[in-house]
């Protein structure tokens, strides 16, 4: 069909070659089998709308262009896919010979998911700086406090005790503070081996259901074709785990999905020459009030946290985590609805 398949086959984004006539799928790219979950041969012969679903205002004029053999450029579709979310979408179709049309579907948030990954890293870097600091400067001092009050508490009223035990909580629930701080610069590098994600999610969802999920109603959601990732099983657990307790503070009394599926067309560009394919997903959804807009884009952000007496810490070591295994997080929230997504490759 092309002259160099090798080209063809290795354009980073999806495309599709239609007839012009019939609507009907002659071939695709490698990562068009990706973006729609399909393979070249399954999707061949298809007709488009079977594979690609538009809202109707985009679709009516795409079939004319597609007839016709002529030019036309969409900007932010929602495009729906086989089994997969939404994505929001730039399509451009150009004619290809007198009776086939390519058609070009570019996912728009690449970019924003290499941003966010980037900013994640930038934000786990600073973590690190700050625990060797504070567990040095702030710990050391704060066992002479704690010392201190427990030895004064021995002569004074049960009335006046209650201020030194008032001292030594609080001098405890800071060194426990520090205590989640050091984590980010002790934690030795991942050790990816080949994981279960099931596994560890049950593992997850186990402990919450007894300890701080007691009232709430877990629902699994899980592929059960889905393949092993490359992942370390020890700091993955300490993830779920984390963004299970969140769910479990944000709807105490509410609903928790876990869903797992398998989307080949997410690729998150980490450097100039390298691009990392992560098309295994873990999603955490609650059906919480949801998230303030203004914290959406800060959430990882060490220190930062919508809770009253939140640390805003465990989402800064789930980013750190997650980036150094090679993945990535993300999340969506309106009322009623957080998603925390995170995405891994897959072993090899």
């Amino acid at each position: 069909m092309m002259e160099d398949d090798a080209i063809w086959m290795a354009l980073p984004v999806p495309v599709i070659v239609v007839s012009g006539e019939g609507q009907t799928i002659l071939s695709c790219n490698t990562a068009a089998e990706g973006f729609f979950g399909q393979s070249v041969k399954t999707m061949e012969g298809q007709s488009l709308e079977k594979v690609l679903a538009l809202p109707e205002p985009i679709r009516r004029p795409l079939g004319v262009a597609i007839r016709s053999n002529a030019p036309l450029s969409v900007n932010d579709v929602s495009v729906t896919r086989n089994g997969g979310p939404d994505v929001a979408c730039n399509i451009s179709a150009a004619p290809f010979s007198a009776e086939q049309m390519l058609l070009i579907v570019s996912p728009r948030d690449i970019g924003t998911q290499a941003h966010a990954a980037a900013a994640h890293r930038k934000a786990a870097k600073s973590a690190i700086g700050m625990a060797e600091m504070l567990a040095h400067e702030i710990k050391n001092p704060l066992a002479g406090i704690t010392g201190a009050a427990q030895l004064l508490a021995m002569g004074l009223s049960p009335q006046d005790q209650e201020l030194t035990d008032l001292i030594v909580t609080e001098s405890h629930r800071i060194v426990h503070l520090l205590d989640q701080v050091e984590q980010f610069g002790n934690l030795a590098p991942p050790v990816l081996n080949a994981v279960n994600l099931h596994d560890v999610l049950d593992r997850a969802r186990k402990s919450a259901a007894v300890s701080y999920g007691t009232n709430v109603n877990f629902v699994e959601n899980y592929d059960p074709s889905l393949p092993m990732a490359a992942a370390d099983p020890d700091q993955l657990l300490q993830v779920f785990m984390n963004l299970i307790k969140n769910a479990c503070e944000a709807a105490p009394n509410g609903t928790i999905t876990l869903r797992s599926y398998f989307d080949a067309g997410l690729r998150i560009r980490r450097s100039a020459d390298e691009t990392a394919q992560l098309p295994l997903h873990i999603e955490v959804i609650d059906d919480g009030p949801g998230i303030a807009p203004d914290m959406i884009d800060h959430l990882f952000d060490p220190f930062v946290s919508g809770r009253e007496n939140g640390t805003g810490l465990g989402l800064a070591l789930v980013a750190k985590l997650i980036n150094e295994m090679g993945g990535w997080v993300h999340v969506e929230s309106k009322p009623n609805r957080t998603v925390f997504r995170i995405s891994l490759p897959r072993k090899k």
